[in-house]
């Protein structure tokens, strides 16, 4: 017997999350097989504070189809090539997180081991050296290409800085094109079937809307999958303290940073994101250990020009749902999970969801077995991205708050804990965890012991000889490279104007 397709999809709420997954079923599904509405109002409004984002992005607009250049006019995205940490490993400490690894794996060993070689013998040399993302970002430079890239000893990755609201509209204008349907209003009952499938929702203007399957992109709220579908969220608050965040645009100084800035502060950091139009200021913070006038004064103080309107706060807990699909209802985006946005993965995680989906797109029935194969995999990644990010808080020196001491003596997951012992006596990462294990840990202090053993047969002639070779290489590329002001511009001058696609 033949499964029944899923015919309708109806993807409840809107935003970053309700336009990326619309559009992307637009495009895998073509509308004479499979009707995509979605359900909006204007009057629920948006977290809206994510504009940094992670290469992968890149990956869903190339899927989609979507032309750079006009992406980036569209959003008022700059680029990207990581993050720079202040203040977290100590207080007037910095680091840089790149995209790309560090020099090369050369004769099958990690390049960072290369490094610990050379300070093992008494140098002194930055890490950020043998980056080409770090050294061209920290000197506000851009590859003009990635496809042509001017180092083949050192690979790198960019991703943008973007307008969330503005992406949201960019995708909806895609998704429609492409045959979605949007409705407006709001959802007011939901109703269901005998087997605790979801059937319909109903409108306060009494519209009824049916489908086969239902994306919960409502949010926080998690309209379906938590009042409804009953998923248990799963609290992370023991090890990401901070639940809270007040935001503020303001005007952008002169100097455009390929890169966000992340400053701890003492009950949390501070982050800064550097649009085409503005800056995109916050303080992410625990109000168990400030107050929100506080946190509000600590951002407005910090800002690099004039606010552009007033501070806004936001409450969110980290943590996922038990399951993020149950039966004919999935959860996207902050309905599935939230993870403080230090690392810059909601964005990410709201694609890894959709993506995921479609490459288990189920009959009309939703077989259990894809449903426990998909939970499986995005708990999975919920873990790893968590671990990465509780690394940087346990990871520091810092003592002068309770917020740091707490940080820094919790006990952490046994993963976790495990990854670390493990990185600090031998220097050894798991390519399968998530982000540049040796940016972090060696930027907050995390050395190693000892360095891999095996190089010590290849001569210190031969590894003195190849480091300076990769640095002076990445030195004379970043010379010649132009300002990423200069390479923004470059990128709008090729905007097809009213055109979305490649």
């Amino acid at each position: 017997m033949q499964a029944q397709p899923i015919k309708e999809i109806l993807v409840v709420g809107g935003g970053t999350a309700g336009w990326m997954t619309a559009a992307a079923l637009a495009n895998r599904l073509p509308s004479h097989f499979c009707k995509v509405t979605l359900v909006e109002s204007e009057a629920i409004g948006t977290v809206g504070v994510g504009e940094s984002t992670i290469p992968h992005i890149r990956q869903f607009n190339e899927t989609l189809g979507i032309d750079e250049a006009t992406f980036m006019k569209e959003t008022s995205a700059t680029v990207k090539l990581g993050i720079r940490f202040d203040n977290w490993g100590n207080i007037n400490q910095q680091y840089f997180h790149p995209f790309g690894e560090y020099g090369e794996i050369t004769k099958g060993i990690d390049f960072h081991q290369y490094w610990l070689k050379e300070r093992a013998a008494g140098s002194d040399m930055s890490i950020n050296a043998y980056s080409i993302a770090a050294s061209s970002g920290l000197a506000n430079k851009f590859p003009l290409s990635t496809h042509q890239k001017t180092t083949k000893f050192s690979d790198y990755n960019y991703s943008y800085h973007i307008d969330a609201g503005k992406y949201a509209l960019f995708l909806r204008k895609y998704a429609e094109n492409k045959g979605v349907k949007r409705v407006e209003g709001k959802v007011v009952k939901v109703d269901k079937h005998e087997n605790g499938f979801l059937k319909s929702v109903t409108l306060e203007d009494g519209t009824h809307l049916q489908a086969d399957f239902f994306v919960d992109c409502s949010g926080f709220r998690g309209l379906l999958i938590d009042q409804q579908m009953q998923s248990q969220f799963i609290h992370w608050n023991k090890w990401l303290l901070t639940n809270s965040a007040v935001a503020v645009p303001s005007e952008r100084n002169d100097q455009l940073n390929p890169y966000t800035i992340a400053s701890a502060q003492s009950a949390g950091w501070r982050w800064q994101i550097p649009l085409q139009h503005r800056m995109g200021n916050g303080y992410a913070y625990s109000n168990a250990h400030i107050d929100d006038q506080t946190a509000i004064d600590t951002l407005m103080q910090a800002l690099p020009g004039k606010a552009l309107a007033e501070p806004r706060i936001i409450r969110y807990q980290p943590g996922r749902r038990e399951a993020s699909w149950v039966k004919n209802c999935l959860a996207v985006g902050l309905s599935s999970g939230f993870l403080e946005p230090l690392e810059s993965t909601s964005i990410y995680l709201i694609q890894l969801g959709i993506t995921k989906f479609l490459e288990l797109l189920p009959s009309r029935d939703c077989p259990q077995a894809n449903i426990n194969e998909y939970n499986k995999l995005i708990a999975r990644s919920y873990e790893v991205i968590r671990n990465f990010i509780i690394l940087h808080f346990h990871v520091t020196q810092r003592d002068d708050t309770e917020f740091w001491r707490y940080c820094r003596h919790m006990a952490i997951p046994d993963e976790l804990q495990n990854r670390l012992e493990l990185f600090a006596e031998s220097g050894r990462i798991d390519i399968s965890q998530f982000g540049v294990w040796p940016a972090v840990c060696i930027g907050q202090n995390l050395i190693p012991k000892y360095y891999d053993s095996r190089l010590d047969t290849f001569g210190d002639e031969y590894i003195q000889q190849y480091l300076q070779q990769t640095r002076k290489k990445i030195s004379e590329a970043v010379a010649q490279m132009p300002s990423a002001d200069e390479f923004i511009a470059f990128k709008l001058s090729q905007a097809k104007s009213g055109d979305m696609s490649c």
